[in-house]
């Protein structure tokens, strides 16, 4: 494949050797005695020498720590065994994100430099900043009143709440006592925070009172409410901490049993906040992140506090080169894993922005014009975002002072090549980079990202993340166990495979004793080797890491994945009586700039297919989920396709919805009921649309 066409180049570092990276690889270069002559050079040395690598990226990143290891990681250990890292370090990520940040600093000299800065939706003149001093002292309050409410090293500390700086204090305080973290957006149902918490079990959940979204005030008590109730039958909950959103007075939360306002809880202190911070193993738990429930609940994905330290630092200093001069804004909600990506910035000495709001109230420049008031180096959005700026013919370059801008990162969704193009065409100036990136829950990091050592070309990702061995593996292959993987050539699209173990691997999924629901997640289909579910290619001449979908059926419309499961137990315990079975797929065609989610219902024997009936399915999904995953297309069906085994299969009709002809699998009991979704290729032109 060394013909293939070498696609438009879009940007080059004006001064390379000026990077964290540059820096880096020259000092690597000393220590093991050999030139790297580009980043691909530097890129197969960290995944051929991992242990002489991660060594150094240790060394360098001087992590704050106690304690020394034996060895950096087994290398005769088989990657699914998931084995151990740096054994006998003892980190905190607490400690690290408050007294690391390079400035030279611990002493509290420094204090009075803003490190958190929180804007809310149509607030741009209602900013709020945090010092470090005060983030500290705040930090210190919360790590004292949990202690005083029971809070111990092991526990789960879940938040139901936004972007904000009382969210960010949770993390702190939690991960500082050596509690575990977790996580979720105020605009999921209650089913779905339950899914999470029920398996979890956290001693205490703080949840926001009300939430502002879109221009409305949303009162959140109602759901706080059935959460707690919800909540009931475990022994280990303590309650809900109500946090006051909507003013700074807390709302009467009287009626809702076994919960107490955030300044009664913060009262158990006495006025203490001195910082306390329970250094663990490094590959100790301390977030749990959650998987889209494609087969079931949500898988919930423990990381380890050094796997999640070490790569931090790896992404965000070489990487994306962050620093203590850098200002960054990542637009997420809690419970996606840039959250995480968005809060860990701190380790840097960067100051953060936390937007809490949509990025189009009250209009799409929102996250524009705070880039311009508040100097933001480094901006972290969408596709989808891009894609509406486009649409909307906003040039901010052309409007906007974006002199201080200097990384825009993109995830969430493939970025199509025409924004690419429009992105230093149009939209803005020539010196940003477009870091588009792609990784995500299941690594808390990157598999192909950028680099400021790489020229950026049109299409995927500038490269792979240093230290993590992605291979393309032939996809005809069905696999099972035992089944050795085979790599396909350069350019061939294929299964995105990582083909030995790395330190930000989740160490287990909660509640899987045996580890059977991991390795079925992961090692089921090749032999030793991780299989993520994406379907790429890497271009030949480039190194470019392209991503053209996911291999399997998450749903991914406007970047927020979920999986096709969540759908199903609300069709199935909600309306049993009337709908047998369902099946819902994405659909993205060649000309489509999103996906959307199509959801087919197979009726009962003499029930109609309705309008009312659409509207009520359609009701019952937003109420359990939430709006964001209400299909945009209901159609009934004849027929649901199986395998023989009886389990229904999404992949195919999702490939035919999408505009491709396909060949059934011989292991499909009914191959014939494939025939009836081609017709949904163009939906547009029926009328069951939502």
């Amino acid at each position: 494949m060394e013909d293939a066409a070498v696609p438009r180049k879009l940007w080059e570092h004006p001064s390379p050797e000026s990077t964290q990276m540059s820096r880096f690889r020259t000092e690597l270069e000393l220590s093991v005695g050999r030139k790297f002559k580009s980043f691909h050079e530097l890129y197969l040395y960290s995944i051929r020498n991992r242990s002489e690598f991660w060594e150094f990226c240790w060394k360098y990143f001087q992590i704050i720590h106690r304690g020394t290891y034996t060895a950096v990681v087994d290398e005769s250990a088989r990657m699914d065994s998931v084995p151990a890292w740096f054994t006998g370090v003892k980190v905190n990520f607490a400690e690290n994100v408050l007294f690391s940040r390079r400035l030279g600093d611990t002493t509290g000299k420094e204090d009075t430099k803003v490190a958190i800065t929180e804007i809310r939706e149509d607030g741009l003149k209602e900013v709020v900043h945090l010092t470090w001093g005060q983030l500290r002292s705040r930090t210190g309050l919360l790590i004292q009143a949990m202690k005083a409410n029971g809070v111990v090293r092991g526990d789960r500390i879940a938040v139901c709440a936004s972007n904000s700086m009382d969210t960010l204090l949770v993390f702190l305080a939690s991960t500082a006592l050596g509690a575990i973290f977790s996580s979720s957006s105020t605009d999921m149902g209650v089913k779905g925070v339950l899914d999470r918490l029920l398996q979890i079990k956290p001693r205490w959940l703080f949840m926001d009172d009300f939430a502002v979204y879109n221009g409305k005030r949303i009162d959140l008590r109602p759901k706080m409410k059935e959460i707690a109730d919800g909540m009931e039958s475990i022994s280990e909950f303590q309650g809900v901490i109500s946090q006051p959103r909507a003013s700074s007075e807390p709302a009467d939360i009287q009626s809702i049993p076994r919960t107490e306002t955030l300044p009664e809880f913060l009262s158990k202190a006495k006025g203490k906040d001195h910082l306390e911070f329970e250094r663990v193993d490094f590959r100790d738990p301390f977030l749990v992140v959650y998987s889209s429930g494609t087969t079931g609940q949500p898988k919930c994905i423990v990381h380890s506090v050094g796997g999640v330290l070490l790569n931090a630092h790896k992404e965000g200093r070489l990487h994306t080169d962050l620093g203590p001069e850098s200002t960054a804004c990542q637009y997420t909600t809690t419970g996606w894993i840039m959250y995480l990506s968005a809060i860990q910035t701190l380790l840097f000495g960067s100051r953060v922005i936390l937007y809490d709001g949509s990025p189009f109230v009250p209009d799409a420049r929102v996250l524009i014009d705070i880039v311009a008031q508040e100097k933001v180096t480094h901006l972290g959005i969408s596709p989808r975002w891009l894609h509406e700026l486009q649409r909307a013919t906003i040039r901010p370059r052309e409007t906007t002072d974006l002199s201080s801008l200097q990384v825009v990162t993109s995830t969430g969704m493939v970025l199509r090549d025409e924004l690419f193009e429009w992105f230093y065409d149009e939209g803005f100036p020539a010196h940003v980079r477009l870091n588009n990136i792609s990784g995500g829950t299941d690594i808390a990091g990157c598999f192909g990202i950028g680099n400021p050592l790489s020229a950026l070309y049109v299409g995927g990702c500038a490269g792979c993340s240093l230290g993590v061995p992605v291979e393309v593996f032939d996809s005809t292959i069905e696999g099972g166990n035992g089944t050795k993987g085979i790599p396909v050539e350069e350019g061939v699209p294929g299964e995105l495979v990582a083909t030995s173990a790395f330190p930000n691997m989740p160490t287990q999924f909660w509640g899987d004793a045996n580890g059977k629901k991991y390795h079925g997640a992961y090692f089921e289909r090749f032999d030793n080797v991780w299989t993520h579910g994406d379907f790429v290619s890497i271009h030949p001449i480039t190194k470019q890491l392209v991503f053209h979908g996911r291999a399997d059926g998450v749903l991914n419309p406007s970047g927020v994945r979920f999986g096709s499961a969540e759908i199903y137990r609300v069709i199935e315990s909600q309306f049993s009586h009337e709908i047998a079975d369902s099946i819902c797929v994405g659909q993205r065609r060649p000309s489509d700039t999103d996906e959307r989610v199509l959801l087919f219902l197979l009726m009962k024997g003499g029930v109609l297919f309705t309008g009312k009936l659409v509207d009520r399915v359609k009701s019952a999904i937003r109420s359990e989920l939430s709006a964001r995953h209400v299909p945009m297309y209901i159609f009934e069906t004849p027929e649901i396709p199986t395998t023989v085994n009886l389990k229904k299969v999404e992949l195919p009709v999702k490939q035919i919805v999408s505009g491709k002809r396909i060949q059934p699998s011989g292991t499909l009991l009914n191959p014939g009921s494939l025939d009836y979704y081609y017709r949904f290729v163009e939906m547009e032109r029926r009328e069951s649309k939502l």
